[in-house]
């Protein structure tokens, strides 16, 4: 009797991130302030951090708060910068429960010295926890990343030329040096650009656009785009894996 083997199991993508874009577009489509659109979006994290370490994704970033998000009229930009507060002193002890791990990556100089120190307790408060790493982008750029990362490798090696540092040394210094690069990036809102956004890290990246505004972003919308990423064929450079003759 043959034996008929187990189909091997589907990838999922050990690291997503996503660029939750739509939140004003959302409010505007209903008649609400920008504000409750933002706050809305904000909301729909929890759930969308749940499906992902339920479905076995060991990392998630989200972008929320753009180097270039600063040009934006001021009341919303204090409104965004509220939303964050609220967000970290609220979801600490629902992400210990759940076994989150928060990380803020960013220029995180910026922000008052509130937001600052809620930053630095969160992180320290979940630091053990292993089911999943949420990264939280925060006055994150991806041109910044690199610039940053630059700065930090001359700094830890004065006496070495810049001939010296290749991607394996620089790698160490970009700000999301613990995660591995993300293997799928989905942006919501319709848009088909990156804005700036982990440049470095999505080099071979799985893109994934939707139409779906970010507080329309549903678990279920997730598993389709796990779906489409189960799909592609990853060759990082080399040849195709389904070539066949």
């Amino acid at each position: 009797m043959s034996v008929v083997p187990f189909p091997a199991p589907k990838p999922v993508p050990q690291h997503i991130a996503i660029i939750m874009d739509g939140n004003r577009r959302w409010a505007s489509k209903r008649g609400i302030p920008k504000a409750l659109g933002h706050a809305r979006g904000a909301q729909r994290v929890r759930s969308v951090v749940e499906a992902c370490a339920d479905r076995g994704v060991r990392y998630l970033t989200l972008f929320a708060f753009s180097t270039e998000n600063w040009q934006r009229p001021a009341d919303e930009v204090s409104s965004l910068m509220g939303l964050l507060v609220h967000y970290l002193e609220k979801e600490v002890n629902d992400m210990n429960a759940r076994g989150v791990r928060l990380r803020v990556v960013g220029d995180t100089q910026r922000f008052d010295a509130r937001l600052q120190k809620l930053m630095c307790e969160s992180q320290a408060a979940t630091a053990n926890n292993n089911r999943i790493t949420l990264t939280i982008a925060a006055n994150y750029g991806g041109r910044w990343d690199m610039l940053q990362a630059v700065r930090a490798w001359q700094e830890a090696h004065p006496s070495q030329s810049l001939h010296g540092m290749t991607d394996e040394t620089l790698r160490p210094y970009l700000s999301m040096a613990y995660a591995p690069d993300p293997d799928l990036v989905i942006r919501t809102g319709g848009e088909s650009r990156v804005s700036n956004f982990l440049l470095w890290q999505m080099a071979y990246s799985e893109l994934f656009f939707t139409d779906a505004l970010w507080p329309d972003f549903t678990p279920q919308l997730l598993d389709e785009a796990l779906q489409w990423f189960q799909k592609c064929d990853r060759r990082f450079g080399g040849s195709s894996k389904r070539t066949t003759g």
